[in-house]
């Protein structure tokens, strides 16, 4: 697929701009395998990079204008980078904008460009196009001017891009798993510090699939912002009670059943999931470090049973899609993946066994909500980087 999409996104440069590129970069969009909700815990993350890829091919010029072409919407921007950027209607080219101008506040100069960029990452399925788009692009300009800029601070320039440029107040997990991606590694990102530890994930025998419900509950954004204020005053009154305890890494059981009374039902079963989860994290990388694909999977399994009773932030689909494809044969493990209500289940399957899996979820799935829905297999791979292949 990688070869294809380079080839498409050369031969789109040359017809837009009648010219070759100079060089082409591929970035990769992400899953997170466990530890979802934990980055703004102060806990780990499990990302890593996977085989679907924004390319761009992209060439310096003498121009005063730069020149970008979206292949995939047939739509083209043009900017002069020496400009005061803002963001404007083109959805997409302010990701880019906003990295220009985050790449300019570091004081870094960069010339005019043509670039043209198309993507095989689906969108709106929780699978970060964005962080590829925003990491790939800086990463690009970088290399053909020679900035100097380290890769940690790609990932920084991307986020910031999406908070300034985009509005969204994304973490730093996906640009960091874009960027630091690598063949057959999951990455263990503490989001408070940026340190990072890289874990074997050699999936040998098994696989992992994606089912997209295909829907996406209005209460995602209220409703992440409604677990963000019940962990914060969980936190607070944990602290409160315990002078030795600095984040959720320092908490508990015995510490929350002391304080159930204090913390009331529903704070005190998002503080459950969250100490809980932060644990998971830990032995998920284990697990793969040692294919023990048994354990993954009993704790995807109880990450989703976590995220949906004790987080409540799954929805009916996915619990539908969870619940019937644990009944099949050769399924190790599943749960929902993002911030929920909607979005991708991601699955630990049997190679042998996820053909006929992957039919018989589509088949009910279809017959329970009358929604077709999507499917993606995914491999775990290369992060963010220059295309050496011929073109």
């Amino acid at each position: 697929m990688t070869n294809k999409l380079v080839d498409f996104t050369v031969q789109t440069f040359k017809k837009q701009f009648g010219e070759d590129p100079d060089s082409v970069y591929m970035s990769p969009g992400r899953i997170n395998i466990i530890g979802e909700h934990i980055d703004y815990n102060n806990g780990f993350v499990l990302p890593a990079a996977i085989d679907k890829y924004i390319c761009f091919a992209i060439k310096a010029t003498d121009s005063e204008l730069s020149e970008f072409y979206a292949a995939d919407y047939n739509e083209k921007f043009t900017v002069n980078v020496n400009d005061d950027l803002k963001p404007g209607s083109t959805r997409w080219a302010n990701y880019m904008l906003g990295v220009i101008h985050e790449i300019k506040k570091l004081g870094k100069k960069i010339g005019s460009f043509k670039v043209a960029l198309s993507s095989d990452v689906p969108i709106g399925a929780g699978l970060s196009s964005s962080a590829a788009l925003e990491c790939g692009f800086a990463y690009a300009l970088d290399s053909i001017y020679k900035l100097g800029i380290d890769r940690k601070t790609i990932t920084i320039i991307g986020q910031s891009s999406e908070h300034n440029f985009a509005g969204v107040k994304c973490g730093i997990m996906d640009q960091f798993a874009s960027v630091f991606g690598k063949k057959d590694k999951v990455i263990k990102l503490d989001c408070n510090t940026l340190d990072y530890t890289y874990y074997d994930a050699k999936l040998d025998d098994h696989c992992l699939v994606l089912f997209d419900s295909c829907v996406k509950h209005t209460h995602l954004t209220s409703g992440y912002n409604d677990r963000r204020n019940e962990v914060d005053r969980g936190i607070s009154i944990i602290k409160a009670n315990y002078s030795e305890v600095k984040d959720y890494r320092d908490v508990t059981h015995d510490m929350l059943e002391k304080l159930k009374g204090e913390l009331g039902e529903v704070i005190y079963k998002r503080c459950r999931y969250v100490i809980e989860e932060i644990k998971r994290v830990e032995e998920a990388a284990l697990a793969l470090q040692n294919q023990d694909f048994k354990k993954l999977g009993e704790l995807l399994n109880e990450t989703h049973k976590g995220l949906s009773q004790d987080y409540e932030v799954s929805c009916s689909e996915l619990d539908f899609l969870v619940e019937e494809v644990l009944k099949e044969k050769g399924v190790s493990g599943a749960r929902m993946m993002g911030g929920g209500f909607g979005g991708c289940t991601i699955n630990l399957i049997k190679k042998a066994d996820a053909d006929n899996v992957i039919a018989s979820i589509q088949k009910k799935y279809k017959d329970a909500f009358n929604i077709d829905m999507k499917v993606y297999q995914v491999n775990i791979s290369e992060g963010t980087h220059k295309y050496e292949g011929k073109y």
